[in-house]
C-alpha cells in the first residue's frame, strides 16, 4: 500500500485527541458534506418527479404531437381535416412513434336543474389508449368509445361533477350551438381526477361517432390525430419527420395539415417547468459551496493541529507533495463518510415520501396533492461524483500550507 494512503487512513481512524478540536472539525466537515448532498438529492428528485408528473398529465390529455387543420391554430372552433388509413399508417411507420389515435372536439354546455357549465367535448375512437384515464379514474368505468355508433355516455372530471352535482349513472343534458341549438342527453359513466385544472375544468370524453355527428362533418373528417412517442426526449426528431411528411399538404376538401408539438400547444406549462431547472442549479451551486467551505475549514484546522506531525514527516524525508497527499487522502475519507450519510438521508427521505406521501400540497396550486419524487440513478451518481471531485479540488489550495511549515520550528510547536 502507498505509505501516504496508509498514514492518511491511520490519521482518519485516530481522528485526533479527545480534547483536540480536529475531531469536532471532522464531524462538522462530514455533516456539511452529508447535509449538502442530501439537499441536492432531494432537490433533484423532487424536480424530476414534479416535471415528470405534470408532463405526463399534459401528454395524457394531448399526446406528444397533434396532426390537425392548420386553421384550427387560429380559430376558437375545431376545424376538420381528413384522417384516413393512409395517414394513420404513414404516421405509425415513423420509428419514434408508439401509437396514433383520432380525436374530435366540439364546444358545448352541460346543464342540470341547478347549474350549467361550458365544456369541450372530446370524442375518441376504439383505438384510443385509455390507460391515462384509467390511472386517474375516481369512480365508475371508462365509456365505450366507438366510431360507428353513439354510446350516449360521457366521462367527466370530478371538478365538473361537483359543480353540476353529478354522479355516476345520472343523466345530464348537453347543448351545442351552431346556427341552431342542438341537445343531447348523456349518462355519466365515469369520473376522473388529475388535478390539472386547465383540463379538468373543461374536458368531457365521449365516443368519436357522437362528436363527429355534432360537428356535421364527413365520416373521414376529424379534429386530427394524436401521436404518442416512445420517448419524450426524441420529440424534436419525431416532429421534424412528421413536418416533412404531412405539413403543407392539403386533403381532398382543401384543408392544410399542421403538426404542433405538445410544447407548442401549451408553451406556458413547459416554460414554467423549465424554470424549475434554474432553481435546481442554484440549489446545487449553494450546496456544493457549503460542502466545499466546510471541508476547507476542516482541513485547515486539522493541518494546524497536526503541525508537529508535518514537521516530523518532513524531517524523516517526506516531500511537500507527499505530505499534501496524506491530507488529501485524509479529506477523501471524510468526504466519503459524508457522501455515505448524505445518500442514506437523501434517498431514505425520498423513498419514504414516494411510499407514504408525507408531504402534501395544494392541488389547486401545484396540480398534485403530494410532493412527487423520482430517483434517477444516473443523476444520483453524477451528484456524488461531482461533490467528491469539487470538494477535493477546492482542497488543493489550502493543502499548499504544508510547504510553508518548517520542520525545525514545527517540531517544537505546541
Amino acid at each position: 500500500m502507498n505509505y501516504t494512503l496508509f498514514i492518511a487512513k491511520r490519521l482518519h481512524d485516530h481522528q485526533g485527541d479527545a480534547k483536540g478540536v480536529s475531531r469536532s472539525a471532522i464531524r462538522i466537515a462530514t455533516a456539511g458534506v452529508a447535509v449538502g448532498l442530501a439537499v441536492m438529492i432531494i432537490s433533484v428528485s423532487v424536480v424530476l418527479g414534479f416535471k415528470g408528473e405534470i408532463r405526463s398529465k399534459v401528454i395524457g390529455f394531448g399526446s406528444h404531437i397533434q396532426v390537425m387543420n392548420y386553421e384550427s391554430l387560429f380559430s376558437a372552433e375545431s376545424l376538420p381535416v381528413v384522417v384516413n388509413d393512409s395517414l394513420l399508417n404513414l404516421l405509425s411507420g415513423i420509428p419514434e412513434v408508439k401509437h396514433v389515435q383520432r380525436f374530435c372536439q366540439k364546444a358545448g354546455m352541460l346543464k342540470t336543474d341547478e347549474a350549467f357549465k361550458g365544456v369541450l367535448l372530446r370524442g375518441v375512437g376504439p383505438e384510443f389508449d385509455a390507460s391515462f384515464l384509467k390511472k386517474h379514474l375516481v369512480e365508475g368505468t371508462i365509456p365505450v368509445f366507438s366510431d360507428t355508433a353513439a354510446s350516449q355516455q360521457v366521462l367527466l372530471s370530478e371538478q365538473t361533477a361537483a359543480e353540476l352535482h353529478l354522479s355516476v349513472g345520472t343523466k345530464v343534458f348537453a347543448y351545442f350551438f351552431d346556427n341552431s341549438v342542438r341537445a343531447r342527453r348523456f349518462t355519466v359513466c365515469g369520473i376522473y381526477r388529475t388535478h390539472l385544472t386547465d383540463f379538468d375544468n373543461s374536458l368531457v370524453f365521449t365516443d368519436l361517432y357522437t362528436c363527429n355527428r355534432l360537428n356535421n362533418w364527413q365520416p373521414d373528417q376529424y379534429s386530427g390525430v394524436e401521436v404518442e412517442l416512445k420517448d419524450f426526449d426524441r420529440l424534436d426528431e419525431a416532429s421534424y419527420r412528421i413536418v416533412n411528411l404531412v405539413n403543407r399538404h392539403t386533403d381532398k376538401y382543401g384543408a392544410s395539415y399542421t403538426s404542433p408539438t405538445i410544447k407548442e400547444l401549451y408553451p406556458q406549462i413547459f416554460a414554467w417547468l423549465g424554470l424549475l431547472d434554474t432553481n435546481v442549479w442554484v440549489i446545487l451551486i449553494l450546496m456544493m459551496s457549503v460542502a466545499g467551505f466546510t471541508m476547507v475549514s476542516g482541513l485547515l484546522i486539522i493541518m494546524l493541529e497536526r503541525t508537529p506531525f508535518i514537521g516530523i514527516m518532513k524531517a524523516l524525508g517526506s516531500s511537500n507533495a507527499a505530505v499534501r497527499r496524506i491530507f488529501l487522502y485524509f479529506s477523501v475519507f471524510v468526504i466519503g463518510k459524508g457522501l455515505l450519510w448524505g445518500n442514506i438521508i437523501g434517498i431514505g427521505l425520498m423513498l419514504s415520501q414516494k411510499t407514504f406521501g408525507w408531504v402534501r400540497l395544494d392541488p389547486a396550486t401545484y396540480y398534485v396533492d403530494t410532493v412527487p419524487v423520482y430517483i434517477h440513478l444516473g443523476y444520483l451518481a453524477a451528484i456524488n461524483v461531482a461533490t467528491l471531485c469539487i470538494s477535493v479540488a477546492v482542497l488543493l489550495v489550502p493543502s499548499l500550507l504544508v510547504s510553508k511549515i518548517s520542520p525545525a520550528s514545527s517540531i517544537r510547536f505546541e
